[in-house]
């Protein structure tokens, strides 16, 4: 492949012909690229002065190695090395080496200078190690290229005002050399034939870590991994660096009560990096208010637990003891008695009270709120990241090196004027029809797996049911805090969650394994489609099994005699009923067993996957002294980060995102939940980054990208499904009709919410095998649903209060979505964007960019013409926005 940029042939920094147009399939397999950039806090960056070297604490010990191991310099001790790549000799060494040597010549001919670290110094005797310097021309040229603002003036702006009581927040806070690595600047894109227009004091320390860290991805082409362990502090001061202060005040989990460093985090990972910390920690502030209303409503349910008459009714010998109850399943299931729902109908209550209505409500404004303060702090850190002006078509918008490769048919570019590769219209239809099969596919084994379960729930709730009896029975503890709905909706639940996570592992690399097979031409192209096709399986993965429970379950089931089967009255298989109380306790069982699973199991894999793979990565060399080796081959054995890696990470909150707002109406504690895993997970992700992974790739991005997107669908869809769970899942709307229609109170809901069936019409086939002592004298059973007794001319048919609770239901639904959209879009139109202070400084900084540019031109030319021996008479030069008239010489 051939790679030119700049303007024109003469500014061409890179080329690799042979590299990938190979036939090989070598390619950019030949070179595993690592890159190590080295910063000294003590002294700005630039390490310590050649002279000074011999008086460091531990340089003594480390000059007895010969050559220095721990040095972050060229044996000369003066040039810093800015990346290093790796390889190993191999079958193919001789026709590699061929190529590499080529790759090498075009690295010196682009202006990077070069050393090599034999295979025999290094601790398992096959890796070559070459280290890269980039000069300041190098530097300067790609930064001009990449259109990298730097600084040109010192801000004038103040960086807040005092507030109110601001001493509160002071345990929480960093140290300012933390918070603020360096001073304001207003910047502008460089521009190398303009650098007395910039404030470079120093070369060396001028571009910052994560901007020499693109530069170099940008230059030597190839993904590279971080090979410095600066979490750990090293014997040479001049290796002390951004990262072991991350390590210090950002990822040790005694932090977890401190705000993040992400100025220090944008600085050394990168702005992509940076802004994903930005909004895991909004996101993770944001759910303290959402977890404290949750356990508020918590809370109310635990106060009114004594003043739900519901439930006591149930519980009462003399109410719910009479009240024999139709039989569950076919056969298996006997008749029981209405109070052995004792305890679920008190938890049903714990989450199914009027505080979870308001607490809806409130969850669909706060996601709003959310959404909307989010833009305003991103639209912050665009200014402050110098993101403002940021076009992602200088790296999202390159042309996937796959993409060169793959694609054998060249056509002419109409803008450029020059052959490009592309891919035909009918491999392009043919690859995206297999590509939707193979989703279709996936979704249609997760659709089966979830029918699969719901056939096991059936199967096993009949099994359940004979063996847990009526409490009457000899296991009369078990039977009372453990029912057969509870042990079916708890195994059922695990099982499905075992199911999800081994769905999830074959799908990740499937869904990668398609996309690559499309062939996207670009990587902001290969993103979005990534991210499309796994949040569409990870949505009907996590997300369906409670679907299922809040939306179909006991729906449709029927009355005796007329009940409905799930494969047909041959499987029988008999449709699932809900407790008296309602599915809600149900739902929560299933919200509480996946969310909680996922995280928990997330969190393990996160942290001991790395560790235990660079252990054994290691393994080698582990009873070798550590400084017997260099710094980079320490770190060789490090985990690659990966182009995807973030990509996970998101992934990973936006499901969580899913579950605390989608379901958040059974599980007011959600929010609590996700709160304590995030404030893990904020420090584990610090945790790997600094200590477990090589430092990836620094890039920049304004947004999270595609995943806003799908935020906002989430935050639309969860007001639909907080108000039917609300409506159709709960028991609060019969409660309500029941209260301000049918009764002066709630005494006599339980009996009014149950209809009649007489026995003798029952079935054989759904009669129990067994009968108890105390059923001899009953004639009819009581089941749930509101249709007419035996006997009434319209006998087993709905009565009109089912239709006015239907009614209800429907009004409900379209009352809370429309009041809920109404405030969120107005407090969306409400709050702006963009901080009004933001703009300012926007608009600030253009002014100050034009004046001092066209200030920086005058000049110029008239120092030129100075030099020049030219005269001047009566001559005027333009200084900011006056006129200063200059006397003839």
């Amino acid at each position: 492949m051939r790679r030119i940029t700049g303007k024109a042939k003469d500014e061409t920094l890179i080329e690799l012909q042979s590299a990938t147009d190979s036939q090989t399939g070598d390619g950019p397999a030949v070179l595993t690229a690592f890159r190590i950039n080295l910063h000294s806090d003590e002294n700005n960056g630039n390490g310590v002065p050649l002279s000074e070297r011999t008086s460091l604490p531990g340089h003594a010990e480390t000059d007895k190695l010969q050559p220095n191991r721990d040095t972050v310099f060229f044996r000369d001790g003066v040039r810093r090395i800015d990346f290093v790549l790796s390889y190993v000799d191999d079958k193919d060494g001789e026709k590699k080496q061929e190529r590499r040597r080529e790759f090498e010549a075009n690295l010196e001919k682009a202006g990077l200078e070069l050393e090599t670290d034999d295979k025999s110094d290094s601790k398992d005797q096959k890796t070559y190690f070459l280290k890269i310097h980039a000069p300041w021309d190098v530097l300067a040229t790609y930064a001009d290229i990449l259109k990298i603002k730097v600084p040109f003036k010192e801000s004038d702006i103040p960086h807040g005002q005092d507030v109110p009581l601001e001493w509160l927040s002071r345990p929480f806070r960093l140290p300012e050399h933390i918070m603020h690595p360096a001073a304001d600047y207003f910047t502008y894109p460089f521009d190398k034939t303009k650098t007395n227009f910039f404030l470079i004091n120093n070369k060396d320390t001028f571009f910052p870590p994560s901007t020499r860290n693109r530069i170099a991805a940008y230059a030597v082409f190839f993904f590279s991994s971080f090979q410095c362990r600066y979490w750990k502090r090293a014997r040479n001061a001049e290796c002390e660096s951004e990262r072991y202060n991350l390590y210090r005040h950002w990822a040790r989990f005694l932090c977890f009560y401190k705000e993040q460093p992400l100025n220090l985090i944008r600085k050394y990972y990168g702005e992509k990096i940076g802004i994903y910390f930005a909004w895991l920690g909004f996101y993770t502030e944001m759910l303290f208010f959402a977890a404290v209303m949750g356990v508020i409503c918590f809370t109310y349910g635990v106060l009114s637990y004594d003043d739900n008459i519901s439930s006591k009714e149930i519980c009462d010998a003399s109410i719910g003891g009479s009240i024999l109850m139709c039989p569950l399943c076919d056969k298996k299931c006997p008749f029981w008695r209405l109070n052995s729902t004792c305890l679920s109908s008190w938890q049903s209550h714990l989450f199914d009270n009027e505080g979870t209505v308001f607490f809806a409500i409130f969850m669909g404004i706060w996601v709003t709120l959310f959404l909307e303060f989010w833009k305003r702090r991103q639209a912050r850190l665009e200014y402050e990241w110098d993101l403002v002006d940021f076009e992602e078509e200088q790296q999202q918008l390159q042309i996937r090196p796959e993409f060169e490769i793959r694609c054998t048919n060249r056509r002419l570019n109409k803008i450029t004027k020059e052959m490009e590769p592309y891919l035909p219209v009918t491999s392009k239809c043919a690859r995206f029809c297999l590509s939707a099969a193979t989703v279709l596919f996936w979704i249609s084994l997760i659709v089966a797996c979830i029918i699969g379960v719901i056939a096991y729930r059936l199967a096993v709730y009949a099994a359940f049911a004979s063996i847990i009896k009526d409490p009457m029975r000899k296991i009369q503890v078990v039977g009372r805090f453990i029912t057969p709905q509870l042990a079916t909706s708890v195994t059922a639940s695990c099982i499905n969650f075992v199911i999800i996570m081994i769905l999830n592992f074959f799908y990740e690399r499937v869904a990668v394994w398609i996309t690559d097979m499309e062939i996207p031409k670009t990587h902001l192209e290969y993103e979005n489609r990534l991210t499309m096709k796994m949040f569409l399986f990870q949505f009907v993965n996590y997300y369906s099994s409670c679907f299922y429970v809040a939306f179909f379950k006991g729906k449709f089931v029927g009355y005796p005699g007329h009940y409905t089967y799930m494969f047909g009255k041959q499987s029988k298989l008999r449709n699932e009923e809900c407790d008296p109380g309602g599915c809600l306790i149900e739902l929560t069982t299933q919200l509480v067993i996946v969310m909680a699973g996922k995280q928990l199991w997330g969190n393990i894999q996160e942290a001991l996957l790395p560790l235990m793979r660079n252990w054994w990565s290691s393994r080698k060399g582990r009873h070798n002294p550590e400084n017997h080796y260099s710094r980079w081959e320490q770190d060789h054995v490090l985990q690659n980060f990966g182009q995807l890696g973030l990509f996970y990470e998101y992934l990973e909150m936006v499901v969580q995102f899913g579950f605390i707002t989608l379901f958040v109406a059974s599980f007011p504690l959600a929010p609590l939940l996700a709160l304590c895993n995030n404030i893990l997970e904020i420090r584990v992700d610090a945790w790997k980054f600094t200590t477990q992974f090589r430092r990836p790739v620094a890039s920049k991005a304004r947004n999270i990208g595609a995943w806003q997107e799908i935020l906002n669908a989430v935050a639309i869809l969860s007001v639909v499904t907080n108000a039917f769970i609300m409506a159709f899942t709960s028991d609060m709307i019969p409660r309500m009709v029941y209260l301000y229609a049918y009764g002066n109170g709630m005494r006599g809901y339980v009996n009014n919410s149950l209809s009649i069936y007489n026995i003798s019409r029952i079935p054989e086939s759904n009669m129990p095998e067994d009968h108890d002592y105390w059923f001899d004298n009953s004639t009819t059973c009581r089941y749930r649903d509101y249709r007419y007794p035996p006997g009434h001319e319209k006998e087993y048919f709905h009565t009109m209060q089912f239709w006015h609770i239907l009614a209800a239901k429907m009004a409900f639904i379209i009352i809370m979505e429309h009041v809920v959209f109404v405030v969120k879009f107005f407090v969306a139109w409400l709050i702006p964007d963009i901080p009004s202070d933001v703009k300012a400084r926007i608009k600030r900084e253009r002014y100050l960019i034009q004046g001092e540019l066209h200030n920086y031109e005058v000049e110029t030319k008239y120092l030129h013409h100075s030099a020049a021996g030219s005269e001047s008479v009566g001559g005027v030069i333009l200084c900011g926005c006056r006129l200063k008239s200059h006397p003839p010489k």
